[in-house]
């Protein structure tokens, strides 16, 4: 194998600094499968990572990249073999182990999933983990009782990469979803995924969030953390499911127990990172099947690996939207 390209991210003086390099095959990190990288993506952890904006790296240096997906050219492991196409995302890869922002890599075994059929590499880096804890976060909001008839669903953040696949993959499904958002030059854009209305972050009065409030939602997705959770907490309908899936906005949550013991609304955490694999792979079966978003492509753009540095910046200035797919092999 010849030295092969990848974005390393180092610090010098206490500074983050990124950059493209020759690795070769010695320097891989400790794993039974290697890969030939076809695909990787952005997601927002990415970003905080390679511009050091969030403490996320936790090993330096590192390779970026939480997401890969290509074929096995190499595996010491029985479960798969060469030619085998395959996801790898989550557990420490981009963070503690070498990631996806390069042409090969090296995972343990254990990280590996089969790409499921009717899923094309491509798709499952438009999926990637953005896609992953959508549907991750649709699941284990299901197995907590939601059901279409139980009432409307909102989505914060929803124009980020969560946020547009879990729009797209609950109205699917069948759910009347409520896309919130402070960007209303893009509501079209929401609408177009399947959203029935889109709110505004700019009409909520959050300095004034009671207790218990008029219960409006059979289930929430979100994305930001902060007042906004707080908020989606205070109008949950009685025994309404909440997935706090992120913290865009902040880590912090000020709320009561109003909610939880008067209506029996439930607060899901959602770890996209250490799920157990028969779920993970539950979940990425579900989205080659009944969870597939239908409207991917539409929200979906491509960069080479040799163009991904200034998407960061668009990522930490609130300027993307839906999904970017990095093509690692043209």
């Amino acid at each position: 194998m010849s030295p092969f390209k990848a974005y390393l991210i180092d610090q010098k003086d206490g500074k983050t600094v990124a950059g493209f390099v020759q690795l070769d095959e010695d320097q891989f990190d400790e794993g039974e499968v290697t890969i030939k990288v076809a695909y990787s993506s952005v997601n927002y952890k990415d970003a905080l990572a390679a511009t050091g904006a969030g403490r996320i790296i936790r090993r330096h240096p590192c390779v970026g990249g939480i997401d890969m997906a290509g074929t096995v050219v190499r595996s010491t492991d029985a479960r798969f073999r060469e030619g085998d196409e395959v996801i790898a995302t989550s557990y420490d890869i981009g963070v503690a182990h070498h990631g996806g922002y390069a042409e090969y890599g090296r995972v343990p075994a254990d990280w590996v999933v089969p790409l499921p059929k009717g899923m094309s590499l491509f798709d499952s880096m438009a999926l990637g983990t953005a896609g992953y804890t959508a549907a991750l976060g649709v699941v284990r909001m299901e197995e907590n009782g939601l059901k279409p008839a139980n009432g409307r669903v909102v989505v914060s953040g929803a124009t980020g990469g969560v946020g547009s696949i879990a729009v797209d993959i609950l109205s699917r499904l069948g759910y009347d979803v409520v896309a919130l958002t402070g960007k209303e030059s893009q509501s079209d854009y929401l609408k177009g995924l399947g959203a029935k209305e889109v709110m505004l972050r700019s009409g909520l009065d959050l300095a004034k969030i009671k207790p218990l409030d008029k219960p409006l939602w059979a289930g929430a997705v979100d994305n930001l953390g902060g007042e906004v959770l707080a908020w989606m907490a205070s109008t949950m309908q009685q025994n309404g499911v909440i997935a706090s899936i992120g913290l865009a906005a902040s880590m912090s949550l000020n709320t009561t127990v109003a909610p939880f013991i008067l209506r029996g609304a439930s607060l899901l955490g959602i770890d996209s990172g250490y799920t157990a694999m028969p779920l993970r792979r539950k979940v990425w079966e579900r989205l080659a099947g009944d969870m597939r978003p239908a409207h991917l492509a539409g929200m979906t753009r491509t960069v080479k690996l040799s163009d991904l540095p200034p998407v960061f910046d668009e990522f930490i200035k609130g300027q993307a939207h839906g999904r970017v797919v990095v093509d690692c092999a043209g």
